[in-house]
């Protein structure tokens, strides 16, 4: 059975690229939202398996959101893609309970790793 991906990012370039590395997997793109608010309606409506979260976002932030999907649930998986390699914001979205982060631009092998790592 195929493991549900939401791609939250306000990048066009960045769902596809998600949904070209993910062909032929056992994942499946299954939506994209452009900010953190429409992110939390699609997970509610989807209930994803993970979620790849970009970090700067209009109207609600990748952190901010991250703290909002934690609360509606505690397990959710999330990668968090930045391009920025800002250990202080790393920082910060561990404490918020964020443990994956892939950094942008990212190779298809490279999320391929990274959603086994997290779902086995």
């Amino acid at each position: 059975m195929s493991k549900k991906v939401l791609v939250i990012d306000d990048s066009p370039f960045v769902f596809k690229t998600v949904v070209k590395a993910l062909e032929g997997t056992d994942y499946v793109v299954v939506d994209n939202a452009l900010n953190g608010q429409m992110g939390l309606d699609k997970y509610d409506e989807h209930q994803p398996d993970v979620i790849t979260l970009d970090v700067t976002m209009p109207i609600m932030d990748g952190l901010e959101t991250a703290k909002h999907l934690f609360a509606k649930n505690p397990n959710v998986k999330i990668i968090m893609l930045s391009a920025m390699g800002d250990e202080a914001l790393m920082s910060e979205a561990r404490g918020i309970g964020i443990n994956h982060f892939l950094m942008k631009p990212f190779k298809p092998d490279m999320l391929k790793e990274k959603l086994a790592d997290i779902l086995g």
